[in-house]
């Protein structure tokens, strides 16, 4: 249960975070407002790891490099989320990221990258997709 509404919490503030930014980034500009929320984020980041202090910077070398640009990555993904939000708005934006993280991860669940455990493909879980992709089409028209 934990899990569900740690994702719920999670998707409430990508989506308030890419309303802020997109507001940011109409007055500063779209690579400022990534600039902003990176620094921002790192800050609390910081601040909750010094009150938590529950792991070693020693275990940092046990990560694999390609995990650690995970943080870059949440600048393409902010300037991406920011960019669409202007030009197609919240909604849409939204529906199509959700798309895109359902369909790239239903990819590593069944392919079994990254380490994850390896799933079967099911047909409801490609009805469940294509679902969202009809009402991301119904929401365009």
């Amino acid at each position: 249960m934990k899990g569900i509404l740690y994702a719920a919490l999670g998707g409430a503030c990508i989506t308030l975070q890419g309303i802020a930014n997109a507001k940011i980034s109409s007055d500063v500009g779209t690579w400022q407002a990534a600039t902003i929320t990176q620094l921002t984020g790192f800050i609390l980041a910081l601040f909750i790891l010094m009150l938590v202090r529950d792991r070693s910077w020693k275990e940092l070398k046990n990560v694999k490099p390609l995990y650690i640009t995970g943080g870059a990555m949440g600048a393409i993904i902010i300037f991406s989320e920011v960019s669409a939000i202007q030009q197609v708005g919240v909604t849409l934006t939204i529906s199509a990221l959700l798309i895109a993280q359902l369909s790239l991860t239903y990819l590593i669940d069944t392919n079994g990258w990254f380490g994850v455990m390896k799933r079967k493909i099911t047909l409801p879980g490609l009805i469940g997709i294509a679902m969202m992709i009809s009402g991301v089409i119904i929401l365009k028209l």
